[in-house]
């Protein structure tokens, strides 16, 4: 198996943004997420991470992205792959799964 290993990033806050009522939370999404990558890329690697967008970051790569959600009033959660817009709002697996693929993941790999 010979993939990248690569990180998951999910920007999002407590609240539903105003367009998304309806859908589940920031952190709902996350965790949903997570666990379908790993059901769909069993046994490789994918790091998960959420950053809150209404907390201050030390990272300051992380920070400059948090301020671009805020201030252009994107609609989270926000997926990012290798700091690649995935998904806005309501992210769709199959978008993200397709990325994740042409880092050499493989599905059902065991």
């Amino acid at each position: 198996m010979n993939y990248k290993e690569t990180e998951v990033q999910v920007f999002g806050a407590e609240q539903v943004c105003a367009s998304c009522v309806g859908m589940p939370s920031s952190k709902e999404t996350y965790e949903w997420l997570g666990a379908a990558l790993n059901r769909k890329f069993p046994n490789q690697h994918i790091q998960m991470r959420y950053f809150d967008i209404e907390s201050p970051h030390d990272n300051p790569v992380i920070q400059q992205f948090v301020n671009r959600v805020i201030e252009e009033d994107l609609f989270y959660p926000i997926v990012l792959i290798e700091g690649e817009i995935m998904g806005e709002g309501n992210p769709r697996l199959k978008t993200i799964a397709a990325k994740l693929k042409e880092y050499g993941y493989v599905e059902g790999t065991e």
